[in-house]
């Protein structure tokens, strides 16, 4: 009797043992992996408290069939990315067109961490100068605007320091505009939607696509009067444009945020 209460004795000793050692190392201790990998796999507790087959792959998050320290040997790591670039010049000189910054990935995201956003940016711009650097684009037409996001990104002094023209504002009572304003998702339209028939809208003129001989910007309606049906055009989406009538031409715009652009 006394043999068989040391052997009994013995035995718990080692499965106390083998089961402290087996907490340690962990069922997903060194096997982490990336997306649903059925190999990725082993023998032990899971999480829902069932002994037996279980997995260290990110999938197992939404299969729910992981190890019972999954979240501890393999912790969510989200996506990293780097600031913003500067806004690259227009693609195109001399008419409307898009300018894009980028950013990259410093750090990919592990364990069902949070994706990567998008990694470019446009929006509509305007150049008012070729390859040369002579100045161009000042052609009659349709007035050229865009969100008034893109007035931020505009200088505010010359190259030798001294602050620009500051501008104005024209305030206009939208007459028309072609469905194509509201029909595309793409980042940079979605300002687009809030261009509304018989809405007031407010547009700023400001350097550069104010010309410094003329202080005005092209189809600005400053020399038209307020019964004169002027045209303008979306950048970024060629297919939004319409038509106006001029209110009044004020120092700043009034309008709220949703309803104000600016000429490019």
């Amino acid at each position: 009797m006394m043999g068989f209460s040391v052997e009994f004795a013995c035995w718990v000793l080692v499965v106390f043992a083998l089961g402290e050692n087996h907490l340690v190392s962990g069922g997903c201790s060194g096997k982490c992996c990336r997306g649903r990998d059925t190999n990725c796999l082993t023998t032990d507790w899971r999480m829902d408290r069932v002994h037996g087959t279980c997995y260290c792959d990110e999938g197992c998050v939404r299969t729910k069939d992981c190890c019972f320290d999954y979240f501890t040997e393999c912790p969510a790591q989200d996506c990293v990315v780097s600031d913003w670039s500067f806004w690259s010049g227009c693609a195109k000189p001399c008419q409307p067109s898009v300018r894009i910054r980028v950013r990259h990935i410093e750090q990919q995201p592990h364990n069902s961490g949070q994706p990567c956003p998008g990694l470019e940016q446009r929006a509509g711009c305007r150049e008012y100068r070729d390859h040369q650097g002579r100045h161009c684009g000042f052609n009659s037409g349709p007035a050229f605007i865009t969100s008034m996001a893109f007035a931020k990104g505009r200088p505010k002094h010359d190259s030798y320091g001294n602050p620009l023209n500051p501008g104005f504002c024209v305030e206009f009572k939208l007459e028309s505009r072609t469905p194509h304003c509201t029909v595309e998702n793409r980042p940079h339209t979605l300002w687009m939607r809030y261009i509304t028939e018989g809405f007031n809208v407010c547009v700023a003129c400001e350097p550069p696509a104010m010309r410094n001989n003329t202080s005005s910007c092209q189809g600005d309606g400053q020399e038209s009067d307020k019964e004169t049906v002027l045209h303008w055009q979306a950048v970024g989406n060629p297919r939004c444009s319409g038509t106006w009538k001029k209110i009044q031409k004020t120092q700043r715009c009034a309008c709220p945020q949703q309803h104000s652009f600016v000429f490019i």
